[in-house]
């Protein structure tokens, strides 16, 4: 007997909800779309022409109405907290787009109201299923490298023509909510943390780019660099140096471009996150470097995961308490940067 998908209701249809969140909800296993939170008459109108058919709801409470069994929060990063408490209030599973909240304070808060209520919440960190991410992922579990001793990550991009996208907090919070992600996904707690922001003083000292260095529990250090505006080439995705070999991998799969440009999982089918073998990565020991074929990257497995979840079937795609302890490292972060000195993180991970 199929079981039915998990009705998936969309808070927002700005450029991440039609672009980055509808496409992969309608493309993964086990979800439907089940209707879209949308109040301007615009984006009403473009929702129409895009999915003909899907409901359309002015509030959280409509979007219930019409039976969604979950919703996902893609608004501007001020609405996240009260959108998320407003879904838990209705006993809703919900997805929280990054950045969770604007500090770390504020998202315990609200993970902590979530276990109360006991309502399933979890945190769209998608980069965790990069192609390139995953390569990493893979080469450094199985040990190949050695011991790790560096790992350096970058999300850098050349300057958009609609300008530095101000409503996701900054480039610390934008970017490194992922940056960081994916350094303690794969080498765990920061006992330290040092910082330098690059700021536009026309935007009222909005931070364009980042550079934060981890000195993790385990003895990794971390340099995680982000940039909105980056002028020039930029350097490889990953660097990772291992005490026997090192892995570099130039660059990422393209799924962000790809959906900027109206490309989907669904018209893409099996190509969908894969890499040209021109732009794999390679394990470099004694002089010679060793291609290291990619893994393939799926964003819509965030959502196969979270119906999953959302069925009882298992554990939410990405642990709220995660975002938590990243958040606590991009407050020591700002701290840092403020004060020109090396911090230590706050208390991380899910309280006692």
């Amino acid at each position: 007997m199929s079981v039915p998908p998990v009705r998936i209701g969309l808070v927002g249809y700005g450029k991440g909800g039609r672009l980055f969140h509808a496409p992969l909800i309608g493309r993964a296993e086990g979800c439907v779309l089940g209707g879209v939170v949308v109040r301007s008459p615009e984006r009403r109108a473009a929702l129409a022409a895009d999915l003909r058919g899907v409901p359309i709801a002015g509030s959280l409470t409509e979007l219930a109405d019409v039976g969604v069994d979950a919703v996902v929060v893609t608004t501007p990063l001020d609405s996240h907290t009260q959108l998320v408490r407003e879904a838990v209030g209705l006993g809703l599973p919900v997805v929280c787009d990054k950045p969770f909240a604007r500090d770390a304070a504020t998202a315990r808060e609200t993970a902590l109201a979530a276990e109360r209520a006991g309502v399933l919440l979890t945190v769209y960190q998608n980069r965790r299923w990069d192609a390139d991410f995953r390569t990493v992922q893979q080469v450094v579990t199985a040990g190949a490298l050695g011991e790790v001793r560096l790992f350096e990550s970058r999300m850098e991009q050349p300057p958009q023509p609609e300008g530095l996208p101000v409503t996701g907090g900054g480039a610390l919070l934008d970017l490194g909510s992922h940056a960081v992600d994916q350094a303690l996904h794969l080498f765990g707690p920061v006992r330290s943390v040092y910082a330098e922001l690059h700021l536009t003083p026309e935007k009222d000292g909005f931070d364009e780019g980042f550079f934060v260095a981890l000195r993790h529990d385990g003895g990794t250090i971390s340099h995680v660099t982000g940039n909105w505006a980056r002028q020039g080439d930029v350097g490889p995705r990953f660097r990772v140096d291992g005490a026997a070999a090192t892995l570099v991998v130039p660059d990422d799969d393209g799924q962000t471009a790809r959906l900027t440009t109206g490309r989907t999982p669904e018209s893409e089918g099996a190509a969908w996150g894969t890499v040209p073998e021109s732009r794999w990565g390679s394990v470099h020991r004694g002089g010679v470097a060793v291609p290291v074929p990619s893994q393939q990257g799926d964003w819509s497995a965030f959502y196969t995961g979270f119906a999953r979840a959302v069925r009882g079937e298992g554990p939410p795609p990405v642990d709220p308490w995660d975002a938590v302890a990243a958040l606590e490292v991009l407050d020591a972060a700002r701290t840092s940067a403020a004060t020109r000195q090396v911090v230590e993180p706050g208390p991380t991970g899910r309280p006692a």
